[in-house]
């Protein structure tokens, strides 16, 4: 299967990051490499820029896509661990293109999507890891119940749980349809005729979000990558849904004003500076892309600046 890829707020993405000739930039999230190609146009033959994903295939197909650029390092590995991947790389910018790419929706045997019957996976890292199926059998119910609610806002979270349970002691889960089945058994027909959009996506995606680690360690690389920008340099990241975009907020809030000092304290005593600024607040996708790629509905840009000196 081709991997087919349109690179969402990509305009936006480029007037912020603003990549010179010669600089050293970072896609974390290289995909289908769209965003990456763009950028490296702008690079020239002296610039660089790595690009990571935990998914062999597609370092496999972007690779293939950007051989052309001499510039261009592929690394397999999770952009939480950008400090190990990169040792000693400072950078002018980064991209993360959060969530699930085009090409592991588009492609059945991956089992993102709820609309093809598929082995149940979801693994953005084939390789390791649990997949869904095992997750979806083993987790508790309580547990389950919580992961629907935070990673999902699904309504529905206890009776869903509460199916699972009662599914899975009838024959373990195997496929998408399976999971599909226990969402159509939970949410009454009259409910799922009224939602706007498929009545399992929201299970799918706090499947999704637990069986990959999305969440618990994004503050924490939101500050790693920060750290190795040059002063100047700028992070932009592209979120798709409330839960992260909520982290990246908090995040970028946080390091342009880490002050913990009481508000009425005269003056700080915590002794933490800023590390930069906050720029452009959330962008999101204009009247002409989303009829270009409805995909880009949901996203949601932010990006943070380092400033000039540091603490």
């Amino acid at each position: 299967m081709a991997f087919h890829h349109i690179p969402v707020l990509l305009q936006p993405v480029l007037h912020f990051l603003q990549p010179q000739a010669g600089q050293t930039f970072a896609d974390g999230t290289l995909g289908g490499g769209g965003h990456s190609e763009a950028i490296l146009q702008r690079l020239g033959d002296t610039g660089n820029l790595y690009g990571i994903d935990r998914d062999e295939a597609a370092i496999a197909a972007a690779t293939e896509r950007l051989q052309g650029y001499s510039g261009f390092h592929a690394v397999h590995g999770n952009f939480h661990d950008v400090k190990e991947l990169l040792p000693g790389v400072k950078l002018n910018g980064a991209l993360l293109d959060l969530g699930v790419s085009s090409f592991q929706l588009d492609t059945p045997e991956r089992g993102f999507s709820y609309h093809d019957d598929a082995p149940l996976d979801m693994r953005m890292d084939a390789g390791g890891g649990i997949t869904a199926a095992e997750y979806v059998n083993t987790v508790p119910e309580q547990e389950f119940c919580r992961v629907l609610r935070a990673y999902g806002d699904e309504k529905w979270a206890a009776r869903i749980a509460q199916m699972l349970m009662e599914k899975r002691r009838e024959k373990p889960l195997e496929t998408t349809k399976d999971l599909v089945a226990v969402v159509d058994a939970a949410i009454p027909k009259a409910v799922r005729r009224k939602d706007e959009g498929h009545p399992a996506r929201r299970t799918f995606q706090a499947v999704r979000i637990a069986v990959n680690d999305e969440i618990a360690p994004l503050e924490k690389a939101l500050n790693d990558w920060v750290d190795l920008l040059l002063p100047g340099g700028r992070l932009a990241v592209i979120t798709f849904h409330s839960i992260e975009d909520r982290i990246v907020k908090q995040a970028f809030k946080k390091m342009q004003n880490p002050c913990v000092c009481p508000p009425k304290a005269p003056i700080c005593t915590c002794g933490k500076k800023p590390l930069g600024r906050v720029i452009g607040g959330a962008v999101r996708a204009d009247a002409e892309e989303l009829a270009e790629n409805p995909r880009a509905h949901s996203a949601t840009l932010r990006v943070f600046e380092k400033g000039e000196k540091q603490a």
